[in-house]
């Protein structure tokens, strides 16, 4: 019979997951159970990607505001600390900035304008042109920035992150001024000490503040790198990667992923004799038409996957072919000859006209994204999601 359905993504539920559970059977018996219930088998090359969120619950990787205080005045001492471009986000930052907050004595803020690294705005780049503000350039207080713009509540969470972040501080006991740049080394004019909160460009940011004499420099990567007082922690990520569990504590970034993905895979193989491909995923990678923010919070979209799922798509564009190589065709023979000329493409195609508009990511990066779509970030309850097809073309 004609194959007519391609990919296909199915949001999984299970258990909730608490901390001790081995995620690892978990994981494979409720796609066991799925497949069962909804009568569909497991094939080579499926897919079974599973939110970051869940493995790190299950290895207890939680710390509270008393760890991340303890670890940046290990870092900081009574320095006045600059805090610069946090993303605005009450999830996965405000727990954090607390923690920050009563570690040090005094905080200067410094907040990435018209948005901050993933999309959220604080002002509508629109109304900077009308009050000839440059962002690249210019430096505001927190009195200059309301005189110009006065008070702008996120479009979906109704939050005014400016009074937001600054009451989060000061409840703490610590005193707070904040700023407006997109150049790092305005911080260097107020503290030679900073702790630098950008997820993506941190490197760079680290190193511009350096060269420009910054003292003390720290990124959240360096905070909870490693245990404290019996914490969770991440040698990679630290602070990164992490979102709010409760109001006083926080769930990291898993740790020891390559690990879990491998060991999954091998119990579907010795239960099913399928070789099924495994990722962890976190944030995908799209951007919201209306709120403007692009996800990407975490430190990487993947932390762990097992081989298969190396590499780019190497795919070639179907209506480049209809409508160049083979426009003379129609019907059974169009069909015929794309699906030859899928079958017999080139093992890399990049360059090739063929390729051109196909997307060039990484598939964890798609595969992520899609997961990310699907299982959502609310109550859907499907925190796996089983992919099939995904590596198909119009052959098969």
């Amino acid at each position: 019979m004609e194959r007519v359905v391609g990919t296909v993504a199915r949001g999984l539920r299970c258990p909730i997951i608490k901390r001790g559970d081995h995620i690892e059977d978990i994981v494979v018996d409720s796609v066991l159970k799925a497949a069962e219930v909804e009568g569909f088998q497991i094939r080579d090359q499926d897919i079974v990607s599973i939110t970051e969120s869940i493995v790190a619950r299950a290895q207890g990787n939680y710390a509270t505001v008393d760890h991340i205080a303890k670890d940046v005045y290990a870092k900081f001492g009574d320095e006045t600390v600059g805090v610069i471009f946090p993303i605005l986000s009450r999830n996965r930052f405000a727990v954090c900035l607390r923690g920050i907050a009563k570690g040090v004595k005094k905080i200067v803020l410094m907040l990435s304008y018209p948005s901050d690294e993933v999309g959220n705005h604080l002002v509508d780049l629109d109304l900077l042109d009308e009050k000839g503000v440059n962002p690249w350039t210019d430096v505001l207080t927190e009195a200059q920035f309301r005189e110009l713009f006065g008070y702008k509540k996120h479009t979906f969470t109704g939050i005014d992150y400016i009074d937001y972040y600054k009451t989060l501080v000061e409840e703490q006991g610590t005193e707070c001024e904040v700023i407006f740049s997109n150049n790092p080394k305005t911080i260097l004019n107020y503290t030679k000490h900073v702790l630098t909160c950008d997820i993506h460009s941190r490197v760079r940011t680290a190193r511009i503040l350096k060269a420009g004499g910054g003292e003390k420099i720290y990124s959240l990567d360096n905070i909870l790198a490693e245990s404290i007082d019996h914490s969770g922690y991440n040698e990679h990520y630290g602070l990164l990667g992490s979102n709010k569990s409760t109001e006083d504590e926080i769930k990291l970034f898993p740790r020891n992923c390559q690990q879990t993905v491998d060991k999954i895979q091998q119990i579907f193989k010795e239960k099913t004799g399928k070789n099924v491909e495994v990722m962890i995923y976190g944030d995908g990678a799209f951007k919201d038409p209306v709120g403007k923010i692009w996800e990407l919070a975490d430190p990487v979209v993947s932390p762990a996957y097992t081989s298969g799922l190396e590499g780019t798509p190497n795919e070639i564009k179907l209506k480049y072919l209809a409508d160049n190589n083979f426009a003379d065709l129609s019907g059974a023979e169009l069909t015929q000859a794309i699906s030859e000329y899928i079958s017999n493409k080139n093992d890399d195609l990049v360059g090739s006209m063929e390729a051109q508009g196909t997307t060039p990511r990484k598939l964890t990066d798609l595969i992520g994204s899609l997961s990310d779509l699907t299982s959502g970030s609310g109550d859907k309850g499907t925190p796996i999601v089983f992919i099939q097809g995904y590596f198909d073309n119009f052959t098969k």
